[in-house]
């Protein structure tokens, strides 16, 4: 497979006023909106294993505690273009019954609608991993996909 599963398959992103965000079974991405033309020199980004707080020219986009922990030292920020800062967070629990249902313990939830696209997306990239000679990207579920979807991991093979 030459792309990353969610290359193929696209994203479930949650709009937000300052963007969007979007995870992954391992990561979870922050897309934000900044004035055109902004430097690197003038974004202040602090990223903990449960918190984020992102300011731009002095102000305040982001702040708050993350839903779930994630690994400190392999967070990052990047300025993209000069208008957009993207902010990629390793979550600690790496599994598709992990889907964090906001990206702050109290904020920027998604829709219902949102958030069962996004359970489906990482239920889907589960089976992708746990069977990487089929391709999943374009695949449909319904049924128990919830937590991750059933575990056959106790089965005889």
């Amino acid at each position: 497979m030459s792309a990353p599963f969610e290359e193929r398959s696209g994203v479930v992103p949650c709009g937000t006023p300052w963007g969007q965000w979007y995870q992954t079974l391992e990561e979870v991405f922050i897309e934000v909106q900044v004035p055109p033309g902004t430097r690197a020199q003038d974004i202040q980004c602090g990223l903990q294993s449960r918190h984020v707080a992102l300011a731009v020219g002095g102000r305040e986009i982001l702040k708050g505690k993350l839903f779930d922990s994630t690994i400190a030292d392999e967070g990052t920020w990047t300025l993209e273009d000069r208008k957009m800062v993207r902010i990629v967070l390793t979550k600690t629990k790496r599994d598709a019954a992990n889907c964090w249902t906001s990206l702050l313990e109290s904020e920027y939830a998604p829709d219902p609608w949102v958030q069962d696209q996004m359970q489906r997306k990482l239920t889907l990239e589960r089976f992708q991993k746990e069977n990487p000679g089929f391709d999943f990207s374009g695949a449909e579920i319904s049924g128990n996909y919830t937590k991750g979807g059933p575990d056959f991991s106790n089965l005889e093979k």
